[in-house]
């Protein structure tokens, strides 16, 4: 682990209950210290048969701490990856095929080590962004940590991930602030008014108490996203500013129902192994033929609970078998079939 705040803290204690031994450095000696009290770690010192790098450093230094530990780390099967919430320029300037950027759309308002929890994956979607030089087999054993640790991978482009999640992550860490700086303001002359903040308002706002340091560092590694998405979001207020002033109670019902109906949709549950369906894809040595799989599968919708490479096929490098959701197996297997690939289902 290089890095152990929140998120570096939560893997390297998850790692640690699930017996890896997991070593672990800090800009701050308090951290380490207090991270090897907590045995989070079990040295500083890592070792020349580590299988896997995490880089939870700020985002704007990410990618010189994932080249030096490739330099230093030559062997072909060490897997490095990062959990910053921005990939675009991270992916772009880590060109090594044992590199995978990620994040796990995952937190807390707790700050720093101290508030560290082995379960924090359980159930979030943590994002990879595989490139076309993506080593297949790291990807694989990568994809198998990440959901032994609870979460549910998604795979997606470094442009793709960094446009979306300005909209699902970064605004609305804007909005919340914003929303609670508004009420603080007002709160000034009203005191009132934080006595009437009920459930709605708290929820809302929950993430403004979130660790306001690592913000401006992805916010503005994140620029044009954010802009471009609050810009979007400017105008819809702008829409819902008129509606109300305008009583168009047809108008704001469509758009409170569209919200209510879209809220109630959002993914969530877990499946039962016999809601499962093992797609067998055999993949040639192509560059970026992974990548392609998953990043399709996202675009989709379609979660992959699980992956596996299988080898020894004559003539083929290998056969790519995945583990995704029975009702939309189908789906996935007819779009991969229409990109070339021969797609068969195996009875789990």
């Amino acid at each position: 682990m290089i890095g152990l705040g929140l998120i570096g803290g939560s893997v390297a204690m998850a790692l640690s209950q699930r017996d890896w031994a997991v070593t672990g450095s800090d800009g701050d000696p308090v951290v380490v210290a207090l991270a090897r009290e907590r045995e989070l770690i079990d040295t500083t010192e890592p070792a020349p048969d580590t299988e896997l790098v995490v880089v939870a450093t700020p985002a704007s230094a990410v990618a010189a701490a994932a080249r030096d530990v490739l330099r230093a780390l030559p062997g072909p099967d060490v897997m490095v990856t990062d959990v910053a919430g921005v990939k675009s320029s991270i992916v772009a300037s880590v060109s090594d095929r044992r590199f995978v950027g990620g994040h796990p759309m995952a937190g807390s308002e707790q700050r720093g080590i101290a508030g560290a929890r082995a379960d924090m994956f359980a159930g979030c979607t943590w994002v990879l962004t595989p490139t076309r030089d993506t080593a297949p087999e790291l990807y694989s054993r990568l994809h198998g940590v990440l959901r032994d640790l609870g979460a549910n991978v998604l795979a997606l482009d470094a442009a793709d991930h960094d446009r979306l999640v300005a909209l699902a992550s970064h605004v609305p860490h804007l909005l919340a602030s914003a929303l609670m700086n508004e009420a603080a303001d007002v709160a000034e002359q009203d005191a009132v008014l934080l006595q009437l903040a009920a459930g709605g308002f708290r929820d809302m706002t929950r993430i403004a108490a979130g660790d306001p340091g690592i913000w401006p560092d992805i916010l503005f590694e994140n620029r044009d996203a954010v802009l471009a998405a609050l810009g979007s979001l400017q105008r819809r207020l702008g829409d819902l500013e008129r509606t109300v002033g305008d009583s168009d109670e047809a108008g704001l019902r469509d758009a409170l129902r569209r919200a209510s109906t879209a809220r109630r949709q959002l993914p969530g549950r877990a499946l039962r192994a016999d809601e499962l369906t093992y797609l067998r894809v055999p993949v040639s040595d192509r560059p970026g033929e992974l990548a392609g799989i998953t990043t399709a599968a996202s675009e989709l919708g379609v979660n992959i609970y699980d992956l596996e490479i299988a080898h020894g096929i004559e003539g083929v490098r290998g056969t790519l078998l995945l583990a995704v959701e029975a009702e939309r197996a189908d789906l996935l297997a007819a779009d991969l079939r229409s990109r070339g690939f021969t797609v068969a289902h195996e009875v789990p």
